[in-house]
């Protein structure tokens, strides 16, 4: 038996990308986040400052008789207030505009000097909000390695890894609880940019898939490049976690055996699926047609798998209201018509084929929109 393939890189079959330990960015971690402009950020700044300048002019105004121009010697009108307010926001302090009574100075000591610390504030707001920044991404990230759990992780974002996470979501799968490994770092921004969480790393290393908690997921998705990594990534999975259950996709079939004995649950072979499903288009036209909307899950005909309800209980598969395709009893995947399935009982599940109404569809659709109306930006958090 051989393994096609000559990298052992947890990658998409889109990479192409060398992974080098060495580089700090084939180590972190992209949690998504809206992205804002530089030129949003500055304008928003300049807003709060403006804000900060008119509350202090306000309050100075408003109480104008206990303040003293020592060089003008006149009464202090709204242009004193606001010059007064400049120069001591911006601890310039001339003294020429001084407060004098004791209401002034209280108001000065309470209200003008914390509007001044503000200020400051927002002058070198860059510094500070890179220091806030570091502080909450280290939160973040912290926080969301400590509550993740039951995710799926799916090594290798390319067309299937992509493929794989829309159905996920489009069968009710919240994209905060899928997670991106790939050792390229632009696949894993662009994954950021859609709002999955992405680790960027090779996937043969256990380090990396401790990163995305594959010890804690639900499942884990492989859909390498090649078959040799897709073997040590599921051999490295496996030895993390007993239970989580491993779908691989493979490219020649003669690997399937050793995949599944390297923990695999599912192995898709996709060069022979591909293959078969032109054989059948080429046959019947109409068949393939049929087997290509089965296989998408938010449109037309739609393969579920789900339990019995109270009401199929003790009913034979074709009283059921959808059309019944398997049973599954126990470990045991029982066609239809086998003559062990008889009634149904309520600890079976069935794999049905079932019409996607169009409230179904448009429901789908509307909530993966708004998964990502958040739009494109990842930040990044390296490893220490």
């Amino acid at each position: 038996m051989r393994i096609i393939g000559r990298s052992a890189r947890g990658g998409s079959e889109d990479d192409d990308v060398p992974d080098d330990p060495r580089d700090e960015r084939s180590h972190g971690v992209l949690l998504p986040r809206t992205s804002v402009g530089p030129l949003v950020q500055v304008m928003r700044r300049i807003a709060l400052a403006t804000a900060v300048m008119v509350a202090a002019v306000i309050i100075v105004y408003l109480d104008r008789e206990g303040y003293k121009d020592n060089v003008g010697g006149g009464p202090v009108g709204f242009l004193d207030s606001l010059y007064y307010v400049t120069v001591s926001l911006s601890t310039t302090g001339y003294g020429d505009i001084v407060p004098v009574s004791d209401k002034a100075r209280l108001l000065t000591t309470f209200f003008i000097t914390p509007l001044r610390v503000l200020f400051l504030i927002i002058l070198v707001g860059t510094t500070l909000e890179v220091l806030t920044e570091r502080t909450r991404d280290q939160w973040r990230l912290a926080h969301w390695r400590n509550t993740l759990r039951d995710h799926t992780v799916i090594v290798g974002f390319g067309t299937k890894g992509r493929s794989a996470a829309e159905t996920l979501m489009s069968a009710g799968l919240t994209q905060d609880r899928i997670v991106v490994v790939d050792p390229n770092p632009a696949v894993v921004e662009l994954a950021g940019a859609d709002g999955y969480a992405g680790v960027v790393g090779d996937a043969t290393r256990s380090s990396v898939l401790m990163r995305a908690r594959a010890d804690r997921a639900k499942s884990v998705v492989i859909s390498t490049q090649r078959d040799d990594t897709a073997v040590l990534v599921a051999l490295t999975v496996r030895q993390l976690s007993k239970s989580v259950r491993i779908v691989v996709s493979v490219r020649e079939q003669e690997n399937v055996p050793l995949l599944r004995q390297s923990g695999a649950d599912s192995v898709i072979t996709s060069s022979s699926a591909a293959g078969r499903l032109l054989g059948l288009s080429m046959i019947s036209p109409s068949s393939g047609a049929v087997m290509e909307d089965l296989i998408q899950h938010s449109k037309g005909l739609s393969l579920r798998e789900r339990p019995v309800t109270k009401a199929e209980a003790g009913r034979t598969p074709r009283e059921c209201d959808d059309l019944v395709v398997t049973v599954i009893r126990g470990h045991q995947l029982l066609p239809f018509d086998d003559p062990e399935v008889g009634r149904l009982q309520l600890t079976d599940r069935l794999v049905v084929i079932h019409r996607v109404s169009d409230e179904e569809r448009a429901a789908m659709e509307r909530a993966v929109s708004e998964r990502r109306e958040r739009g494109p930006g990842s930040w990044r958090i390296p490893r220490r």
